[in-house]
């Protein structure tokens, strides 16, 4: 790709390619895997997990009020606002269970950093599991749903850059697609951080999803090739994890078609000049059908990955955004 302010790297070097042996390992509230864990007993099976992403993925059940020893089944829980926090009480009772879930929490997440998750999908609503939108009652005030359950809070907080969402969310297509997109790019950082990275590999790895982050978040993209081009003058520690979130962060934001259209219409001008008239007209128009919502996105894709590797054009074969992992892209454009 050009740029004023591109980072140089070998082309043929394609680092995040290499075949990953360990398991896509993705946390799971143990009631969306059909698992008779809630408080009445009852579960929550969520269809798209386990029918289409646990033949590809090793599922982490956690029912973190179950582990924390509060039974099945067990009273109601909900949150109340109380003394500037929230807290974790029975509904019926009154009885505090916050410190409980806190302490399991903190013990179950330490353990869960040993498993290397991918990703994590919750319970949504749930006043332990719930990422957003969880009722919050407060005493003489009307219930808000603007909480977040006590073990996501946690969860969020211990892992920030992990692709975390809910089931109900996972329902709207653009952020289901998004949610793998992420987790595998997430198991792709993982892996090039996992052991003694070199700056060239970093290089490597960056401009390799060069097109990808544009397409999610343009001023994400233009904050890392800052961050890349410092990267000799930056302690590596430091380094790591400003470019872990300020990568992560980017792919959060989920790519429109209006900027993958964009980004596909660069590709294509990489390789203009070199196609002939035909091929030229057929992959522009393609494109277009698809930004009007007319054609899907793989057809301009694999037009642009067909042209890259017949012309042999190194800065798009590298590419992510062409040529993303063949589970992931099945599992993206699956309804």
């Amino acid at each position: 790709m050009h740029s004023n302010a591109h980072v140089k790297r070998r082309t043929s070097e394609r680092p995040i390619q290499t075949p990953i042996q360990t398991p896509i390992r993705l946390g799971v509230s143990s009631c969306l895997l059909g698992e008779s864990v809630r408080f009445d007993a009852g579960h929550k099976r969520d269809s798209f997990l386990t029918e289409q992403l646990a033949d590809f993925v090793e599922w982490v059940s956690v029912c973190p009020e179950v582990e924390a020893g509060m039974g099945v089944p067990r009273p109601a829980l909900r949150l109340m606002r109380r003394d500037g926090g929230l807290r974790l009480l029975e509904v019926a009772s009154g009885k505090d269970h916050t410190r409980r879930m806190e302490r399991h929490a903190a013990a179950r997440l330490r353990e869960l950093r040993a498993l290397g998750l991918c990703g994590y999908v919750l319970k949504s609503r749930s006043p332990s599991c719930g990422m957003r939108g969880v009722k919050v009652y407060s005493e003489g005030a009307r219930v808000r749903r603007q909480g977040t359950g006590i073990y996501a809070r946690a969860l969020i907080d211990a892992y920030p850059n992990l692709p975390i969402e809910d089931e109900s969310r996972l329902s709207d297509a653009k952020l289901r697609s998004n949610f793998i997109e992420r987790v595998f790019a997430y198991r792709r950082l993982r892996q090039l951080f996992a052991g003694r990275w070199s700056n060239r590999e970093l290089v490597a790895f960056h401009a390799a999803h060069e097109l990808q982050l544009i397409a999610h978040s343009p001023v994400g993209y233009r904050e890392l090739l800052v961050l890349v081009s410092a990267l000799k003058q930056t302690p590596r520690a430091a380094f790591r994890q400003r470019y872990e979130g300020l990568f992560m962060g980017a792919l959060a934001k989920p790519a429109s078609r209006g900027r993958n259209a964009k980004v596909m219409r660069r590709a294509k001008h990489e390789l203009e000049k070199r196609l002939d008239a035909a091929s030229r007209t057929e992959l522009g128009e393609q494109i277009e059908r698809y930004r009007k919502d007319l054609a899907p996105i793989a057809l301009p894709l694999t037009l642009l990955r067909k042209h890259a590797r017949r012309l042999n054009v190194d800065d798009l074969n590298t590419q992510v955004f062409l040529d993303p992992d063949p589970i992931e892209w099945m599992l993206r454009n699956r309804s």
